[in-house]
This record gives C-alpha cells, sequence and structure tokens, in this order.
C-alpha cells in the first residue's frame, strides 16, 4: 500500500501517478490559459462519463465476433453463400444500412492535407531525434537519397567517394529536371548558364537562351551577398531548389555549379504514439508526451554521438527566398505533424479510476496531446490553420468512430477550444471499418480529415474475423487476394464520393522495405496512380524518393479521371480469403511458420530488451523489414489460424519459435 501511495496522488476520484501528475502541472499546462485544477476535474469528469461506454462498444466487438464464429461454425460443411453471409452481418448490426450521398464539411484544414499531394512519414515518439528528423524531412537532398541507396544500383558503400555513382546521381536528377522541368528547346544536361536578373530566371545553352517550357515553375530563388545560391521551381504543389555552389565537390566540373536538389519531401508526418512504440507505464507515456510537447512549443533538441562526432538536433526553420516578383517569400521548413494516440481497447496504469482499474488509454492521449497543442495554437508554427490532428487507429465501424468525436468533443470542452479544433484521422484498418466506410466518415463529417488503408492491421483482423472460416491462404499470397483490391479501391472510391479531393487526405499504407528503394521507386508510384494524396513512408530518404513520384502524377487529376469509374465493391470486400482444401507440402508450411515467427521475435526481442516498439528485423530471406505490433499481429494471427484448422501443429509451431528465437537474441 505505501508502495501504491509512493506511485499515485488522489486526485478527485482518480488517482494519478505522480510522475504524469507533475508533467501535466508543471510542465503540459505552464504557460497555457488552464489551469491544473480545470484540467483535471475535466479529465475525471470526462473519464466517468465515457467509462461505460467504452466497455459497452469493446463489448459489442466481442458479441459480433462470438456471432460470427458461430455462423461460420454452422455453415462449415455448406458451400460459402454470399447473399446469405451479407443478410446475417446486416441482420447482427455488423452491416449498416446505406448511407445518403453527403461532402464532409471540415474547416480550416492545413494545406499540407488539403492541397499538397506528398509522402507521409510515420515515426516513434519515444525517440526524440527520431522525431525531430521526421518532423525535419519537409525537405531532403536527392543526390544524398539516390547516393546512400539502391535506388541507382547495388554497388557497395564505403567512407570513399564512388565517383561511377556519382555521375549516375547526376545523370538521374537531370533526367528528373527534363522530365519534370522541361526546357522549351533544350535539356537541363547542357545548361551552362544560370543566373537570376530582375528576379527573372536567365538560363542559357551555348549563348542561347532558353526558358522553361511552363513558366510558371519558376517560383523565386535565394541569394547571399548578390551570389546565387538556390533556384526554387514548383510542381503539384511540391517545390524543388536548385542548390548552387561551384566550391562544392558534388559541383566539380559543373558548369552552372549545381550541387543538389533539395525538394519538398515528407509534406506531414504522423507522430506515433501506437504501434512503433513500447510504452507500457506512466514513464513511457511521459516520455512519448514530454518528446510531442516539445515540437508544438518548437523547443524539443537532443544531442547525440554518431562515428565519435557530437551533434545537436533541432526543429528547422522555415526557408526563405525572393520570389519572382521581387517580394520576400517563406515556405514552411518542418512537416505538418499529426498526432497518432492509441483505440479504444488500450487501457493504461498511468491513472487508475477509484476502483483501482485502470483508464482507456485513448481517452488520456486525447487530453493530453491536445493540451500539448495549446503551446501551437499560440504560435501557429504546425497548424497555420489553428487545428489539432489526431489520427485514430483501430476503430470498428460507425459507433467507434462516432465515439471518438465524442471523446474529443469532451476535450474541447475542458480545453475551452471551438467546437472541430481537433481534426480526426479515420485508420480503414478494421474490417467492420471498411464495410461501413461512409457510414463511419458521416459520423465525423465536420471534423475528419484523413483516411487511409493499412495491409498489415487489417489483414490480422480479416484473419481475427473469420478465424473459423477455415485456413487462410499465406501470408505472402494475402496481397493479391479479391478482398485486398476490393479494399484498396472502395477506401479511394468512397473519400472521392464524400468529397475528400482538395480538403483530405486519402492514404495508403507503409513501404516496410527501408533497404529495397529501387523497389519502392518501381512499385509506390502505385500509389497517387490509386488516387491516394498520401503514402506512408519509413524514413526520410524514403520520403525524398517517393516525393518524385507526386511530381510525375498529379494527383487531383487522377481525382477526375477515376471518380466515377471505381465502383464499391462490398462483394469481393467480404469475400474470405480462405484455401478450403491446402496441398501445402511440408516446406511450404515450415517456411511459412519461420517466416511469421522470425517477423514476432525479431519486433519482440528488440522491445523487450531496448524498450524499441519499431524496428528493422531480417526475414527469413535476410531482407529487412519495419517490424512493429501490426506485423505483429498478422503474423500471430496467422500462425493462430494454421493452428486451429491443423495445418501445424503446437509441436511445429514451439520447435519453430525455438530456432528463430536464437537467431534472434
Amino acid at each position: 500500500m505505501n508502495k501504491f501511495k509512493n506511485e499515485y496522488k488522489l486526485t478527485g476520484k482518480l488517482y494519478v501517478s505522480k510522475i504524469l501528475y507533475n508533467f501535466v502541472n508543471k510542465e503540459l499546462l505552464k504557460e497555457t490559459k488552464i489551469k491544473p485544477k480545470i484540467f483535471w476535474s475535466g479529465l475525471e469528469k470526462s473519464l466517468y462519463f465515457l467509462r461505460e461506454k467504452n466497455e459497452k462498444l469493446l463489448q459489442i466487438r466481442k458479441d459480433l465476433q462470438n456471432s460470427i464464429d458461430e455462423w461460420h461454425l454452422k455453415n462449415k460443411d455448406k458451400k460459402f453463400n454470399l447473399i446469405k453471409y451479407k443478410r446475417f452481418l446486416l441482420k447482427i448490426g455488423y452491416l449498416k444500412k446505406k448511407t445518403t450521398n453527403f461532402k464532409i464539411q471540415t474547416i480550416n484544414v492545413d494545406e499540407e492535407i488539403a492541397k499538397i499531394p506528398g509522402p507521409q512519414l510515420v515515426v516513434p515518439i519515444s525517440n526524440a531525434r527520431y522525431a525531430l528528423n521526421a518532423a525535419n524531412a519537409r525537405w531532403g537532398s536527392l543526390y544524398d537519397a539516390l547516393y546512400g541507396t539502391d535506388a541507382i544500383g547495388s554497388e557497395k558503400l564505403d567512407n570513399r567517394y564512388n565517383p561511377v555513382r556519382g555521375g549516375k546521381v547526376i545523370r538521374y536528377c537531370r533526367d528528373f529536371l527534363d522530365e519534370i522541368f522541361p526546357l522549351k528547346n533544350g535539356s537541363w544536361k547542357k545548361v551552362n548558364f544560370l543566373k537570376i536578373i530582375g528576379n527573372k530566371l536567365l538560363i542559357k545553352i551555348d549563348n542561347k537562351n532558353i526558358k522553361l517550357k511552363y513558366p510558371k515553375q519558376y517560383k523565386g530563388y535565394r541569394s547571399d551577398n548578390k551570389k546565387l545560391k538556390g533556384v526554387l521551381l514548383v510542381n503539384n504543389g511540391l517545390h524543388v531548389e536548385l542548390i548552387i555552389n561551384p566550391y562544392a565537390f558534388s559541383a566539380n566540373n559543373d558548369p552552372i555549379g549545381l550541387s543538389d536538389l533539395v525538394i519538398e519531401s515528407a509534406v506531414s508526418t504522423i507522430i506515433d504514439h501506437e504501434d512503433s512504440v513500447a510504452a507500457v507505464d506512466a514513464e513511457d507515456k511521459v516520455l512519448g508526451y514530454r518528446n510531442w510537447l516539445g515540437l508544438m512549443k518548437g523547443d524539443l533538441k537532443v544531442k547525440f554521438e554518431k562515428l565519435g562526432k557530437k551533434y545537436e538536433r533541432f526543429l528547422n526553420s522555415d526557408r526563405n527566398y525572393i520570389s519572382s516578383n521581387g517580394k520576400n517569400l517563406k515556405l514552411h521548413g518542418r512537416a505538418l505533424l499529426l498526432n497518432r494516440n492509441v483505440g479504444h481497447l488500450m487501457k493504461t496504469p498511468a491513472i487508475l479510476f477509484s476502483d483501482k482499474s485502470q483508464i482507456p488509454e485513448g481517452i488520456l492521449d486525447a487530453f493530453i496531446t491536445s493540451a500539448a497543442c495549446l503551446h501551437d495554437l499560440k504560435r501557429k508554427k504546425n497548424s497555420r490553420t489553428g487545428s489539432i490532428y489526431i489520427v485514430k487507429p483501430k476503430m470498428h465501424g460507425p459507433d467507434e468512430v462516432a465515439f471518438a468525436d465524442e471523446i474529443f468533443s469532451k476535450v474541447e470542452e475542458v480545453l475551452n477550444l471551438k467546437k472541430n479544433t481537433i481534426k480526426i484521422g479515420i485508420m480503414d484498418e478494421e474490417r467492420r471499418t471498411s464495410s461501413n466506410l461512409k457510414q463511419c466518415i458521416k459520423k465525423v463529417k465536420n471534423r475528419v480529415v484523413f483516411i487511409n488503408t493499412g495491409f498489415l492491421d487489417r489483414t490480422g483482423d480479416e484473419m481475427h474475423t473469420s478465424m473459423e472460416a477455415g485456413p487462410m491462404m499465406k501470408k505472402g499470397d494475402m496481397k493479391n487476394s479479391n478482398w485486398i483490391t476490393a479494399y484498396e479501391n472502395n477506401n479511394v472510391k468512397v473519400g472521392l464520393e464524400c468529397g475528400f479531393s482538395g480538403k483530405a487526405q486519402i492514404g495508403k499504407g507503409m513501404w516496410a522495405a527501408p533497404d529495397k528503394m529501387q523497389d519502392m521507386l518501381n512499385q509506390k508510384i502505385n500509389h497517387p496512380k490509386s488516387g491516394a494524396n498520401c503514402a506512408w513512408t519509413p524514413s526520410p530518404t524514403a520520403a525524398t524518393l517517393h516525393a518524385m513520384h507526386y511530381h510525375k502524377i498529379n494527383v487531383f487529376n487522377v481525382h477526375k479521371k477515376i471518380g466515377k469509374k471505381i465502383k464499391f465493391d462490398l462483394d469481393k470486400l467480404l469475400s474470405i480469403p480462405i484455401i478450403l482444401n491446402p496441398s501445402w507440402n511440408i516446406d511450404e508450411i515450415r517456411n511459412e511458420l519461420e517466416n511469421n515467427c522470425q517477423g514476432i521475435l525479431g519486433y519482440v526481442v528488440r522491445w523487450v530488451n531496448s524498450g524499441v516498439g519499431c524496428s528493422k528485423v531480417p526475414d527469413i530471406n535476410n531482407i529487412g523489414l519495419m517490424e512493429d505490433r501490426a506485423t505483429l499481429r498478422i503474423s500471430s494471427q496467422h500462425i493462430a489460424n494454421w493452428l486451429h484448422h491443423n495445418i501445424c501443429t503446437t509441436f511445429q509451431v514451439l520447435e519453430t519459435l525455438k530456432k528463430n528465437g536464437k537467431n534472434s537474441r
């Protein structure tokens, strides 16, 4: 009992961890108009008011799952009848009746979300250095991104400069300029004169004046003591700066002194409190909250050592230019930051109810992360429109989305914010949400700014929902299944139908192989082609490379072309990815188990040993993949399904875990 008193402070009818209590009173609310007494009283009332509904929604999840399990067991020996299945899902309330057409009404949305398609980074909040890197990834060196990855070839890299790779980088970037910023009668490869005269861009090839094919792409320039330092171009809302530094090693023998292309990359970044972090107690939570507070106040800094050198990292300032008409021009130096809270399921011991039970973690996240944003609402360095952006994961259907809206309304009341100041991003990663996506959006039509697809969590829930239907196909084959195609198309279809184009983000999921940048360049262009105006990347380098796709594809033009062509396909979405009579041999089963176990153990070992919630883990083919709780979910569900349907045995799973466990230590 003494230990309990030492750790918690009774605040009203809540037991609050002292480390959290002190953080809120002495740091979070400092220099805001919200007094600690008002905050704690408002949080207490909200928690007790929302507690019963939270539990009821979670019970509905269980009840629906039990009903679905029973239906599959009763119909086990019959041919799957989709019509009867849909009728059953509608009867139990899993499927909702169609809603009338509507358009979202969200206002005060920043241009990074509404108007500028581009890459989106996701980064764990528990690591301040990573969070700063991600916030600063708004701009990235294309030269560095190409030279340091396999995007231009797989030659082995070392500390010595490779002139062959350097030449490849320069040619690649000149080709990029020719494609995206074409000249009327010439090529960037042949330009040997580049100056700014009277704020106008002057380009020459062998004393012949050359103009941009699209003159409006020239936006401005940067100079120092009348020396040209950079030329600013723009395409599809994204900026590219030609860095002019004839003394740089990379500009050796370059006639115009072009030393780099710095391109607008991660237009927005999700700062994650969920799957990519390992936050299990008040100390962990406060670490994340403190880092988020630093981002919102703009004073987050971190000192570190790398290769024997000491560094200090902090938030980048805005970038200043002279526009083409001679006026001062300022561009944002950092990504627009969104905050991913946890979902409705999670609980935390950071605060306890009077009966000593843990409170819903998602409600605490909403209050603390929004309170941190009070500092930015005064400064308007992150959101220029005065909005707070919270991405809400793992919501099952419209009622749970409506509950998130209710949570945010309570936060707005306590923090004295205008209604709908808090904007919501809906993670379309649960089967019941995918099946009722339009109805989900309608519940938050005045605050929604984001929907996206995520293969891993969505596949995990697909398996969980249909566990009794039969053995699931191999995890790798899942990407080519009918439901996945429908899921990806439906998300875009519903977003466009609800008026997201030019108002909100339609996103696509993570590229999970950070070392496979050439593959990413070949494949991830399909995201903007599909109508997604943002897609997730695992690193600033990946964001810089992926940004080129948004120069090649005008996403808003895609919206106009595909808006009426895509059809919402509920039938394919509800098709179940099972193999009724599998003929997998022993080697195939062993390889699948090893792949799943490797992903699980690689993640868990780093979580337990180092407190790392997201890391690069080599798969059984030694390809590094980003692993977090989402990959743990899909792998564990797949093993559970194969065990349940006798595809493998408990002995096989245990032996595979033991074998892979030795390799993961």
